[in-house]
């Protein structure tokens, strides 16, 4: 029992590290946003898929805010920490309930990213302004759409060794 515990929160560790280094070098500056489109989204939802709520919420709040600070972004460290953070936690606690079911699973991860998209509108919104908020939409979905589709590729091949 004791080993399996550690085996998670080994596991939980790498994924928190994969989501700095995905979100650090995998990534596409949108220079009208003051932003990027980057794959952290997608270890956070293996996370989801794999570890459950708790710890891919800590893993998308931690990564991202760590990932803002080392990156330059550091007014945007606690937005992305709340922002991923839920993002993490929602599509955890909605694949637990739903994702035996293919549908379940993809719904669960695509509402997890529906609510990152949210969380940056009101944060480009309150250090841009609204405009900038709403500009910022359409890259966000569209990070959030690639993270569930790569974590949709990598989940199959983790979860029969996991």
């Amino acid at each position: 029992m004791k080993s399996k515990s550690l085996y998670r929160w080994v596991f939980a560790a790498i994924l928190l590290a994969i989501t700095i280094v995905f979100g650090r070098f995998f990534l596409l500056p949108i220079p009208w946003t003051h932003g990027n489109i980057n794959l952290s989204d997608a270890s956070i939802f293996v996370a989801s898929a794999l570890l459950g709520p708790l710890p891919s919420g800590l893993i998308g709040g931690l990564g991202t805010a760590f990932l803002d600070l080392i990156s330059g972004y550091t007014q945007y460290a606690p937005f992305s920490f709340v922002a991923h953070g839920l993002e993490g936690l929602l599509a955890g606690w909605l694949y637990q309930r739903f994702g035996k079911h293919r549908l379940g699973q993809w719904v669960s991860l695509a509402v997890g990213a529906f609510v990152m998209v949210v969380g940056y509108l009101f944060a480009d919104s309150l250090l841009y302004n609204w405009t900038a908020g709403v500009l910022g939409i359409g890259t966000n979905f569209l990070q959030g759409l690639v993270g569930v589709a790569v974590a949709q590729l990598i989940i199959p091949r983790l979860k029969d060794r996991f």
